[in-house]
């Protein structure tokens, strides 16, 4: 028997789950905070919902979409077209083809692995970006965006795990 329009609708919205949270955090980041110079250090909140879902949903959020978030996260930032881009392709690659290490470990273990990805993926974007504008990049708010990441990494974890719960349960 065929499944209702309502239940395919359902499933389709589902399926997008992972996606729109991700783009709401991408939004969440350009909110104005009026907060002095917290613009400049934002956490990359985007980025840890790609390799959250990389990591316990890939089939959900594959590459190619990542790749999409991070051109929108290079509109809304202001970076040069591309390195955004760039960076969430690498990170949900990485994470993705690690996933069979990270599930079933410990948090630490997803915290301390994350931290390195993020290291390395605010200093490819700290790099990719001082290139392409022609001028090298002040890298201490990049040592702050990087902190402010890594310190908002469980809170956002557990957003997530608790989204994934309340509507991916059945999909």
């Amino acid at each position: 028997m065929k499944a209702s329009i309502w239940v395919r609708m359902d499933i389709w919205v589902r399926h997008l789950v992972p996606f729109g949270v991700t783009l709401f955090l991408l939004l969440l980041t350009a909110v104005p905070t009026h907060l002095p110079g917290f613009a400049g250090i934002t956490p990359m909140l985007p980025l840890m919902g790609v390799c959250y879902w990389a990591i316990y949903r890939p089939d959900l959020l594959p590459a190619w979409l990542a790749f999409i978030l991070g051109l929108l996260s290079d509109i809304v930032d202001g970076t040069p077209l591309g390195v955004n881009a760039l960076v969430m392709i690498l990170v949900q690659a990485t994470a993705a083809s690690q996933r069979k290490f990270f599930l079933g470990k410990s948090f630490a273990v997803t915290w301390w692995a994350f931290g390195l990805l993020s290291a390395g993926a605010v200093f490819l974007s700290w790099v990719l970006a001082s290139m392409l504008i022609g001028r090298v990049i002040d890298p201490l708010p990049v040592a702050f965006v990087y902190l402010m990441t890594l310190c908002f990494f469980p809170i956002l974890t557990w957003f997530l795990a608790r989204t994934q719960m309340a509507f991916l349960r059945d999909v």
